[in-house]
């Protein structure tokens, strides 16, 4: 018996004891290639030495100070790297421990900047279905992921929801990208409008989504007519890249491809790449001036923010990819690794739609391919996956909804950047008998 209090209170856990760089090794020896990076988080693997050093090190200087009391000479200095290859104007750094607490900042600083600049009717936050922007109760609130939310539905603040951008489902027979993209954007713009204009305070998205809707990236242009339709009226633009961001996608920050500086821009997983618990919002010049300008303090705060190892693990985990090369190594890796899937499941049955960009790619299963007709989630394909690649010695991240939040199992890949292409083809071996078994079983 286990006094932890599990996720999942029914299900035996291996004791992980141990990792080296693309593995995690058990307590009986078993090897596991870590395809998930965690939940999208080692990026760097799990046996860096120059960041085991730096935290170390740290450690034996200074462990903890309270920002409230103190800076720190970590924080500085990665805040400093942060801001110095951040998109234009994205110019200050807040710090908090996960990505739901980057979330949560991000929805006070944009309610602060509405005080601060007269307008403190800008309330409604807009965010889209199929999106998961945390666990706490206001990046829960934001997020559209129907199974995580029903538990809480009476606690959770009221906020609106747009579709996404869901290629594989949601583009019509026929319609252009343009057309798709533009199609959004009036929404969006109609929704705007039916809260009132005066009223809407943000509208926030993954840039390239996570967990819940599988790595689905925005066709060309939806972006760039969002952050026009958030002009416009005089909203803040969120982008979540908790889990896309710092390289995932190939690019540094997944915005970047895009074309777009949102106003505020929430980052964690890459950020430390699990080696300490660390989250970030970027924050645009024109919000920090606003509360500069004006009452001088965000008021807002956490305990452990700004925590000195924490920050001194993560500054040495964005001078890795930054000087090795890694965000180039994403991308040429990554489109190896599309190639790899594509040999491998673009004929497959059962497999509708393989989608992605960088290290982060999804596979969505169906049970009908022409149909795109789901399985029946009572069946717990993504359960079943995930325990059959665990017992040949690989971790995935399979989830189940994203259909319609019910409906719809898909497998997301997110392996460390420091992958080889020898891993990449364990990875596809492992995970093509695993996905077959896990099938038959649901067959």
């Amino acid at each position: 018996m286990t006094h932890v209090f599990h996720r999942e209170q029914r299900q035996t856990y291996p004791l992980a004891v141990r990792g080296e760089g693309c593995y995690i090794i058990d307590s009986h020896g078993r090897r596991y290639l870590d395809a998930a990076g965690g939940a999208a988080v080692s990026c760097l693997g799990h046996s860096d030495t120059e960041v085991t050093a730096a935290i170390e090190a740290q450690l034996r200087r200074l462990p903890y100070a309270v920002m409230s009391f103190f800076t720190n000479e970590p924080a500085e200095q990665l805040a400093d790297l942060l801001a110095s290859d951040a998109p234009a104007g994205l110019e200050r750094v807040w710090f908090a421990l996960d990505g739901s607490e980057a979330v949560e900042s991000a929805f006070k600083l944009a309610r602060q900047w509405a005080l601060e600049t007269g307008q403190p009717q800008r309330r409604a936050i807009i965010s889209r279905r199929q999106s998961y922007h945390g666990n706490t109760l206001g990046a829960l609130s934001a997020g559209g992921n129907a199974f995580r939310r029903a538990p809480y539905e009476p606690l959770l603040v009221p906020m609106h929801h747009v579709s996404p951008c869901y290629p594989y489902r949601e583009q019509r027979a026929g319609e252009a990208d343009a057309a798709y993209g533009a199609r959004l954007a009036r929404e969006l713009e109609h929704e705007i409008e039916r809260l009132g204009a005066e009223s809407v305070l943000a509208f926030i998205a993954e840039t390239v989504a996570g967990a819940t809707l599988g790595s689905a990236c925005a066709v060309p242009g939806y972006f760039r007519r969002v952050r026009e339709v958030c002009d416009r009226y005089g909203i803040l633009m969120i982008l979540d890249e908790v889990m896309c961001g710092l390289g995932r996608t190939g690019h540094l920050h997944a915005c970047l491809a895009e074309d777009v500086v949102p106003d505020l821009l929430c980052l964690a997983k890459g950020l430390g790449a699990g080696y300490q618990p660390i989250g970030a919002m970027l924050i645009h010049r024109k919000v920090s001036d606003a509360v500069a300008s004006g009452s001088g303090a965000f008021q807002h705060g956490h305990t452990f923010m700004g925590h000195a190892a924490a920050c001194a693990g993560a500054l040495a985990v964005q001078k890795a990819i930054r000087n090795r090369g890694l965000v180039e190594a994403v991308r040429e890796r990554g489109q190896n690794l599309e190639k790899r899937l594509c040999e491998q499941f673009g004929g497959h049955a059962h497999v509708g739609d393989i989608r992605g960009r960088g290290l982060f790619w999804t596979l969505e299963l169906v049970r009908e391919r022409d149909t795109k007709e789901p399985f029946d989630p009572s069946l717990g394909l993504q359960a079943r996956v995930k325990a059959e690649a665990m017992l040949r010695g690989l971790t995935c991240y399979p989830m189940a909804g994203c259909m319609d939040g019910r409906r719809g199992d898909h497998v997301l890949l997110a392996p460390p950047y420091i992958i080889t292409e020898h891993q990449l083809d364990e990875l596809v071996d492992k995970l093509a008998p695993a996905i077959d078994a896990a099938i038959a079983f649901c067959n």
